[in-house]
């Protein structure tokens, strides 16, 4: 048995990763390593139970070895199709949130554009009543100044009549006055 340890460091490993061989021919890559190892087993040059002993010892062995790493893949891919059914749910979740609260969005700024619509056409009117309503004032204003001056000239018109008229009396009071003073 030392002999075949002995030989078997001597001779190099080959090795074969799963990722480097494709899933239909990992087991037949599995098997022809099993065969390989085996034939160097036999070969040694130990008797035949010996070797019947070694070659079921070494079968089960890979057997086993095989089947853990049948049971470790599926459980990893097990996993990676969990993680990502969950990765998808919780994605799918996210959107279904995100197009709850852009509804209710759009469902806000209509509301808010009805009301800004509503104010506008409200302030137009205000505005134009109001527009109208200083028009009025300054017009009304504007008028009574226009009367008041009507007024203001037709006593200026009156005064000036009166004045000249009080001229006139005064200059035939002095021509009176001058011939009774001769």
């Amino acid at each position: 048995m030392s002999s075949q340890l002995s030989h078997n460091k001597d001779q190099p490993r080959i090795r074969k990763s799963l990722s480097d061989s494709s899933p239909t021919s990992s087991t037949a890559t599995t098997k022809s390593l099993r065969h390989e190892r085996l034939s160097r087993l036999s070969s040694t040059g130990s008797s035949d139970v010996s070797n019947d002993t070694t070659t079921n010892h070494a079968e089960s062995y890979f057997s086993r070895r095989e089947n853990r790493l049948s049971a470790r893949k599926k459980a990893e891919e097990e996993t990676a199709n969990n993680d990502y059914k969950k990765m998808y749910e919780k994605a799918l979740a996210t959107n279904q949130r995100l197009k709850s609260r852009l509804e209710t969005s759009k469902q806000e700024l209509v509301m808010i554009q009805e009301q800004l619509q509503r104010a506008q056409k409200g302030r137009k009117g205000e505005c134009g009543s109001n527009m109208l309503e200083t028009e009025k004032k300054e017009s009304w204003s504007l008028k009574k100044k226009i009367s008041d001056m009507e007024e203001q000239v037709k006593v200026k018109a009156d005064l000036k009549m009166e004045n000249q008229r009080l001229k006139d009396e005064n200059g035939a009071l002095i021509r009176v006055i001058t011939k009774l003073s001769k």
